[in-house]
């Protein structure tokens, strides 16, 4: 079944000095060796990290015309910041997985199972 680990996290620098380089590249490095324990466990499916809010656009059409504006849809403390997709047994799996994850030291991990996936051009139900 797959599960997102949705990664949310201050903005580097939000509450305090921004990391420096050498905790940067540390951080890297991290997850890197993260995404290769998940590859290497035949469980990784997608990782993507998201640029900076200030790099958001939302679209709607609630009003019946397309809207396009600059920024989040919602500003928290924290922004989401990354989404890694894994496909595992279960939800106890996807915890042991989000528990291994380098930015929980300064962030958090949302686990949610997907309720349906669009995978190689059809929908598909766990």
């Amino acid at each position: 079944m797959r599960y997102s680990l949705i990664f949310h996290a201050p903005e580097p620098g939000a509450d305090g000095p921004a990391p420096s380089a050498e905790d940067f590249q540390e951080m890297m490095r991290l997850m890197d060796d993260f995404g290769q324990a998940l590859t290497s466990g035949g469980v990784f499916v997608a990782w993507e990290m998201l640029a900076p809010h200030t790099e958001t656009k939302t679209v709607t059409r609630r009003t019946g015309e397309v809207v396009i504006e600059d920024g989040p849809f919602a500003a928290a403390k924290e922004d989401l910041a990354g989404v890694v997709v894994i496909d595992v047994p279960d939800a106890e799996a996807a915890l042991a997985w989000a528990e291994k994850f380098p930015g929980t030291s300064y962030g958090t991990i949302e686990v949610r199972p997907a309720a349906t996936s669009f995978v190689d051009g059809a929908w598909t139900r766990p």
